[in-house]
């Protein structure tokens, strides 16, 4: 299974291989060849973890390798119990382990796992951006932080057996290919944004300047399928229609390769943008979007990842429904894999 690292904390990071040898109620990981991790696996709720041998150098990123694998291979296991012969404090402070009722357990809960930010991230985050509020066209808002470059998120899908990955972006090299794409029949019946490459330039160059909009490319083994705008719902045309909070995400979708469309790749890229917009800020309590309220297949596929719809109600250029999946819902119900 593919697995990321950085060889340092600072260090650019770079992909590599995690290998496992599981049988007879254990499990044993190596990175790259190199031996990370031993356990010896007690099956029942939770299943239970005894470590045997750990890498020295890496503890923290050991344990997270291993939680990563049990809870990666079943996406219905919700919390793993570990026995450690002693404590690794700095797995403790992050969140991957809570100390359990007894000297040397402790659990590792799914509901907190996929809320860590690490390897998930492009960037290391550099903490959370002070809150200053501000005015912006009649509406009170958080300042926002400078909107990133590159590659945003990447993760391993296990289910599809293929990398998801977000990265912003970039005018010069994706204005031709999302013009293709809005031009695109299917896509015009629901975005209505066909146009000239004037146009789009003009377009993704508004959005680029706007510090409420993020464009990002949405990609499956580095090749792009797709395109998505993450907003603030506070500064947005949707904050009239419910109350939305200071650091609410929005978001607007398109599939614009056919090859990859399809209820399992939605599965895929759907949670894989939502978990990003989580991660991105732990402020963000809700991720919200307005499909038209007679895309019934879109709305189904986000029932499906959890969305509820608030209700419908009309903007200027359509008929919409209010879909709303909040923070706690997303990672209690985790799907991914």
């Amino acid at each position: 299974m593919p697995f990321y690292t950085a060889s340092q904390p600072l260090a650019a990071p770079r992909w590599r291989t995690l290998q496992a040898d599981e049988g007879d109620c254990r499990l044993s990981l190596a990175l790259e060849g190199r031996p990370l991790i031993s356990v010896r696996l007690a099956a029942g709720e939770p299943l239970v973890v005894h470590l045997e041998q750990l890498c020295p150098e890496r503890p923290e990123q050991a344990l997270w390798a291993a939680c990563y694998w049990l809870l990666s291979r079943d996406p219905a296991c919700q919390r793993l119990a570990w026995r450690l012969p002693q404590a690794v404090p700095q797995a403790v402070a992050s969140g991957l382990l809570l100390p359990g009722a007894q000297p040397g357990e402790y659990l590792c809960e799914r509901t907190l796992f996929w809320q860590l930010p690490q390897p998930w991230l492009g960037q290391l985050p550099a903490g959370v951006y002070p809150q200053q509020m501000q005015l912006s066209n009649g509406k009170r808002h958080p300042r926002r932080a400078p909107k990133p470059r590159g590659e945003v998120y990447r993760r391993f899908d296990v289910r599809l057996g293929a990398w998801v990955s977000l990265r912003t972006l970039e005018v010069d090299q994706d204005l031709e290919r999302f013009n293709r794409w809005q031009n695109n029949p299917r896509v015009l019946q629901f975005w209505q944004e066909g146009g000239t490459l004037a146009q789009h330039r003009e377009y993704l160059e508004k959005l680029d300047a706007d510090p409420h909009t993020l464009t990002l490319i949405g990609c499956f083994d580095d090749q792009p399928f797709a395109y998505f705008e993450a907003y603030w719902a506070k500064e947005d045309r949707i904050a009239p229609f419910y109350p939305a909070d200071d650091y609410d995400r929005g978001i607007h979708m398109l599939v614009g390769e056919e090859a990859h469309r399809g209820p399992h790749k939605v599965a895929s890229w759907l949670s894989a943008l939502v978990h990003y917009l989580f991660l991105d800020d732990p402020r963000t309590q809700r991720v919200v979007a307005e499909p038209r309220a007679d895309n019934g297949k879109m709305i189904g596929y986000m029932h499906d990842q959890c969305f509820h719809c608030e209700k419908e109600f009309d903007f200027p250029h359509k008929r919409a429904a209010l879909m709303i999946l909040g923070r706690e819902r997303f990672f209690d119900r985790c799907k991914l894999a």
